[in-house]
């Protein structure tokens, strides 16, 4: 309808006399947030337009929500039900895959390539009304303010009007054009899906360039994310990097897991020069240090070393890895 008889509206009248305002309403509700909730005097109403939109799932959700209901009420004589609430599982797919589909849309042609097959369920020619077009190194992204802007701070900013400064001007027609210096159209991308659906499938490798972006754009579940990228690729040559990145990003799970990691790893640790710099950096970072000050990073090292003592036997193993630790600190003139 918005394509043909609706095209080019910016008001719709609806005053066909079964289109109940409040069954509307929650029908909106539905496709935005997957979730819905109805006075049980309107269900049939919000049936009905279900069923007039070809909304299949939640017609059947209405239908096996209105049977429990009514067995709940019969085994319960007296209860009274007065809404009616449809709620998907939380591993329930469909809406974040139904707003990924937005992010297929807004990708440019020349990228779509490396990702396959995209899973569009609309007919060729299918046109999500874009608003803004995110120009990134020549490449043209066609993508939505609304989330752009109710997803980060930083967007908001850039879209209102004193940022028009920033703005290309678009042809006829089309959307207004934002250049975005600073980051390349694959890091772009990673942004772009996860503004939409909340995921990206974020390999290890590009977590660092996405992390200084999501930074920058205040985006901190996407910070998150690549915190999770990143806690793979641990090891007794990175777990020093990816600390300091931690620290730097205020990425407290994966600062944890990073110290958690050196606890296991603390007598290979100590001969390494990296992690010797770090607690001396650390050591130094403490204002006013005095002498038996105790240093941040060698605390949560101990705390997990002692953490790990459950059995007797663990009690010998634990105390070669504090005494390598304490020797290290001995060695470089800190006592704490």
């Amino acid at each position: 309808m918005l394509d043909t008889k609706w095209k080019g509206r910016s008001v719709v009248a609806l005053r066909h006399p079964l289109i109940n305002p409040v069954a509307f309403g929650a029908l909106l509700q539905y496709l935005y947030t997957g979730r819905l909730d109805i006075g049980v005097e309107h269900v049939s109403d919000c049936e009905r337009l279900a069923k007039q939109c070809q909304l299949w799932d939640l017609l059947g959700d209405l239908e096996a929500k209105c049977e429990k209901v009514s067995e709940f009420v019969a085994s319960k004589p007296g209860t009274c039900v007065k809404v009616l609430t449809i709620e998907p599982p939380p591993a329930d797919p469909r809406l974040r895959e139904d707003l990924a589909l937005l992010a297929d849309c807004a990708l440019p042609p020349e990228l779509r390539g490396d990702l396959g097959e995209l899973p569009f369920p609309c007919p060729d020619g299918f046109n999500s009304c874009p608003d803004v077009c995110f120009r990134v190194a020549g490449c043209s992204f066609l993508c939505h303010k609304a989330f752009f802007c109710g997803r980060s701070d930083y967007f908001r900013a850039l879209l209102e009007d004193h940022f028009r400064e920033n703005e290309e001007p678009a042809a006829s027609g089309d959307p207004p054009v934002v250049t975005l210096q600073g980051i390349s159209p694959e890091v772009f991308t990673h942004v772009l899906y996860y503004v939409y659906s909340d995921r990206t499938e974020l390999p290890p490798e590009a977590a660092y360039d996405v992390l200084s972006v999501a930074d920058m754009y205040l985006l901190p579940g996407l910070k998150r994310l690549c915190g999770r990228s990143l806690a793979q690729l641990l090891d007794e040559d990175s777990v020093v990097g990816v600390w300091r990145v931690a620290k730097l990003f205020r990425l407290a799970r994966l600062e944890d897991q990073c110290t958690e990691f050196m606890a296991k790893v603390i007598e290979k640790l100590v001969e390494r020069e990296d992690f010797v710099e770090a607690v001396r950096e650390e050591a130094a970072a403490v204002a006013s240090r005095q002498e038996t000050d105790s240093i941040p990073l060698v605390d949560d090292i101990r705390f997990h070393v002692a953490s790990t003592v459950q059995t007797y036997s663990a009690i010998e193993e634990a105390q070669q890895r504090l005494r390598a630790l304490e020797d290290l600190l001995v060695s470089i003139g800190l006592d704490c």
